[in-house]
């Protein structure tokens, strides 16, 4: 396991999110602490679709977990954390291939913002014209940032090739990203770049990895019910029984 010590880099309400769909393309609501959910929308199978990410707030700078789907809310997302918290991102990371997680990855670069990928992402971003990062980990790592530690995790394969979570140990807040789905959905949503064979067993490794979670960060579902990786698991088994019969 690789460590990122990142010192003073500072650089110069969901409460109805899903019902405020038509009326806001950004909301910001408090998760716990220093911790906040930032959600974006855009149209999916002729519906509007919510996409939550998450940053941090430190004493060196922002930390964003993955970057907003719609281009017109990359800088709206800046502006609204430097307004209500007088800090810049320094740093944004991204948990799988795919444009709701990756398509402010080359604003951001540009802007100074150091992005990251695992090695494995990039190569799916590369394959699949995608937005990728400046500086790439090639294996699980453990970032410090301020007073805060967090570990990339990479469990398998199962939304897509490359998903991996973000586990804040100490706090005990898992950010699962698209791999993780809602306590109160039907399905396991899009798989057409997943791996129904391997979905449960990264769960379980995940479910091993990061126990007892306080806070459940899911990428198109409410966070709130902390079920969701069980619920998830549960929907796994049940997809992948049903593909072998």
């Amino acid at each position: 396991m690789r460590k990122i010590v990142l010192a003073s880099m500072l650089v110069c309400g969901m409460a109805t999110a899903f019902g405020q769909a038509e009326q806001a393309k950004l909301i910001i609501t408090p998760l716990t602490g220093d911790f906040y959910i930032y959600t974006s929308f855009n149209t999916y199978q002729d519906s509007q679709v919510p996409a939550n990410g998450m940053y941090l707030v430190t004493e060196t700078g922002v930390v964003m977990f993955d970057t907003p789907w719609d281009s017109t809310q990359f800088q709206p997302l800046l502006d609204s954390i430097r307004s209500r918290h007088n800090k810049n991102v320094v740093l944004c990371i991204a948990t799988h291939w795919h444009s709701d997680k990756t398509a402010g990855l080359e604003y951001y670069r540009q802007l100074g913002i150091k992005t990251y990928t695992s090695a494995l992402t990039d190569e799916w971003s590369k394959k699949n014209d995608k937005k990728r990062a400046e500086f790439l980990t090639t294996k699980d790592t453990v970032f410090t940032i301020g007073r805060y530690s967090f570990e990339t995790y990479y469990p398998g394969p199962g939304h897509t090739e490359d998903n991996i979570v973000i586990w804040f140990e100490k706090e005990k807040v898992l950010y699962g990203g698209c791999l993780i789905k809602g306590a109160g959905d039907k399905d396991l949503g899009f798989l057409g770049d997943g791996n129904i064979e391997a979905y449960e067993t990264t769960l379980k490794n995940v479910q091993a990895k990061c126990r007892n979670p306080k806070h459940i960060v899911v990428a198109h579902s409410d966070w709130r019910n902390t079920n969701s990786l069980k619920h998830s698991i549960e929907m796994a088994k049940a997809l992948k029984k049903r593909g072998k019969s």
